[in-house]
């Protein structure tokens, strides 16, 4: 049997950097944290070959003395805190005192750096956590790091490495992060030799987004602003137009720290619900603020994962801040139809003869003489003919063409007529110069005041419905209207008790594991208070006998159990009966209308009547929109009505 011994500090140093340092971006990660940390305000970062060759870090914060350059890559070394209580009121980004350490296990460290108050700077060379040299050196303020050759040591973690590019687009990943979590720092992201990013650090999150993922998403964004019981959410919300198929749209910062947290995005995904269809996820850039006390990100050495003490106040807070968000603006689709270009016009032939037309003269050959001693007035001659042949050969080919069957040619001009498409320009030019942006939803369909002005015009395919109101045309998907309809109904309903039960024969038997009979038996109550009737039949089974009567002849097994498993997690909206009415009431849409149905008008008139009346009328309980809208100016813009 083995002795056990104490492993050497070498040994330590590197099964540590397999916790800290996975891969390149882990570097990056770690020290540009650090240089956050150190008061910088202008960052920048190169690497090579995806920063497994080199990797530069390079910030103006407030540099390193001489003597704690040595200790700063001793384990568990840091100027951030003193002692455990510190670890309660942690405000920033490093603490542990394990990244340099690490880092200069596994590879060649290079390090430039100096404070305001010494006349030289610090070069110090690691390699292989042991120390090669420690000098003086001229250098500008603040802290350059010259990471080489990352995992030369460790060959079997090199091996495990990516290509190049892949590891080089998990540190521009990292950087995306790293400049929207601190829009008032300048990055500046360099991939061999070449600038992919960078942000002005002006502190507009705004303009960051727009530089970092372009002008569609930047002018499709809602603001979200919320706070409560010491917890402060600000940034911004994408419009459900552009959801995306994962969750890397999902940016969300804890006290400038960008984290993970299945909490928030939990939240971020329920408020979106009603929005956004399934396997659909929001684009969102939140900073959430929170006292330390209630975050413990000592968690994991990345410190990318991280713990609240008060994760249901957590929850409820990004819910509310997104859900207010998603409300605060009418989100009817906009529809643009796009207008072909038109062909290049056709240069007409010139025409072979021309009334009037004199044919140019030529000198002969024989004048050679002559010609070499007047050659400059007999050019600009020529060139004076030529081009008064010319204009008048285009001036009777737009004449001809222009008064082709035309007997008076003063018909063709029109001054009234001109004189109003000219109006009509003019006030469509003096709207779009308007330093406020042109909204064409300010004068809201889906409000109880606007059911007097809308006219039905009518259905197209058995299932559209057309709706003209002021000067935009809006089409509503009946089966999608009357699914939010019923949804919303349904649910107003369960919360006044306004409702009946319905019995069924033969009643439905389910069979429960342990953990979803618990469930049952916890919501019981709730079930009971909506219309359900359940009767123990057997060990772990129940027969329900009784449900609501709007779910008669849907209730099913499956979406039953269905129910239960969405009732399963731990962290949900709150914990009040509202959760079962919203499962219940999302059934309750599998009786609304298919498309292909004929309605007649005055039921689609009481439809859309009904749908006004809602508090989100623009998406089906599953995310689909029930409305979307093309104006007046877009229909004459494809008619070339306006140009």
């Amino acid at each position: 049997m083995s002795k056990i011994h104490v492993l050497d500090s070498v040994t330590i140093d590197k099964i540590a950097a397999g916790e800290v340092i996975e891969r390149p971006a882990s570097v990056v990660k770690e020290l540009v944290e650090n240089a956050i940390d150190a008061g910088a305000t202008a960052i920048v970062v190169e690497i090579q070959d995806g920063g497994i060759a080199l990797i530069r870090i390079a910030d103006n914060g407030c540099g390193i003395g001489k003597e704690d350059v040595p200790n700063a890559f001793l384990r568990h070394s840091t100027s951030k805190i003193r002692s455990v209580d510190d670890l309660v009121h942690i405000g920033s980004l490093g603490f542990r005192g394990e990244a340099l350490s690490s880092i200069a296990a596994v590879s060649q460290v290079e390090l430039i750096t100096k404070t305001k108050e010494q006349t030289f700077g610090t070069l110090y060379r690691i390699s292989g956590g042991k120390e090669e040299e420690l000098d003086d050196t001229g250098a500008k303020d603040g802290t350059t790091f010259l990471i080489r050759q990352l995992f030369y040591n460790t060959p079997a973690r090199r091996k495990f490495l990516k290509t190049p590019m892949t590891e080089a687009s998990h540190v521009g990943d990292l950087m995306t992060k790293m400049v929207l979590s601190h829009p008032e720092i300048s990055f500046q992201f360099i991939n061999n030799q070449q600038s992919k990013l960078h942000s002005s650090g002006n502190g507009n999150l705004k303009d960051v987004i727009y530089h970092v993922y372009g002008r569609e998403i930047a002018s499709n964004l809602l603001k979200a602003d919320y706070e409560s019981n010491g917890i402060k959410i600000t940034g911004f919300l994408g419009k459900p137009i552009i959801s995306r198929g994962n969750r890397n749209f999902e940016n969300y910062f804890i006290n400038g720290r960008y984290v993970k947290s299945t909490i928030i995005s939990k939240a971020i995904e329920d408020a979106y619900k009603d929005f956004t269809m399934q396997h659909k996820y929001p684009f969102t850039v939140l900073h959430i603020e929170i006292d330390g006390e209630h975050v413990d990100v000592n968690v994991h050495p990345t410190k990318m994962e991280l713990r609240f003490n008060n994760q249901q106040e957590v929850y409820n807070a990004v819910y509310t801040a997104v859900d207010q968000g998603l409300h605060a603006q009418e989100l009817i689709p906009h529809v643009e139809v796009s207008i072909p270009k038109a062909d290049p016009p056709v240069t007409p032939p010139m025409p072979k003869e021309v009334k009037n037309n004199v044919p140019m003269r030529t000198v002969p050959a024989k004048s050679t003489e002559k010609k070499n001693s007047s050659s400059a007035p007999q050019q600009e001659r020529n060139l004076d003919y030529f081009m008064s042949k010319m204009r008048e050969r285009v001036q009777s080919y737009h004449n001809q063409n222009s008064s082709a069957e035309v007997v008076d040619q003063k018909k063709i001009f029109k001054p009234e007529m001109q004189a109003d498409r000219i109006r009509e320009t003019v006030s469509y030019a003096k709207k779009e110069e308007e330093a406020k942006q042109l909204d064409f939803f300010e004068e809201k369909l889906l409000t109880k005041e606007a059911k007097n002005e809308y006219k039905l015009i009518g259905q197209v395919f058995e299932t559209y419905w057309l709706v003209e109101f002021h000067d935009n045309l809006y089409i509503i998907d009946q089966h999608a209207a009357h699914e939010r309809v019923l949804y919303e109904r349904t649910l107003k309903s369960m919360k006044t008790r306004e409702f009946t039960s319905q019995m069924i024969s033969p009643p439905i038997v389910l069979d429960l594991s342990m953990q979803e009979a618990e469930l049952l038996n916890r919501y019981m109550d709730q079930f009971t208070r909506i219309g359900f009737e359940f009767e123990e039949f057997g060990q772990e089974s129940y027969a329900v006998r009784a449900v609501p009567d709007n779910l008669f002849g849907i209730a099913k097994k499956d979406l039953l159990l269905q129910m239960l498993d969405s009732l399963s997690d731990e962290i949900h909206r709150n914990l009040s009966p509202d959760m079962i009415d919203e499962k219940v009431a999302s059934m309750s849409c599998k009786a609304a209308v298919k498309g292909n149905m004929k309605l007649s008008a005055a039921e689609v008139d009481s439809l859309i009547g009904e749908l006004l009346t809602l508090e989100n009328p623009y998406h089906c309980p599953h995310g689909r929109p029930t409305i979307i809208a093309m104006s007046k100016r877009e229909l004459e813009k494809k008619f070339k009505r306006i140009v």
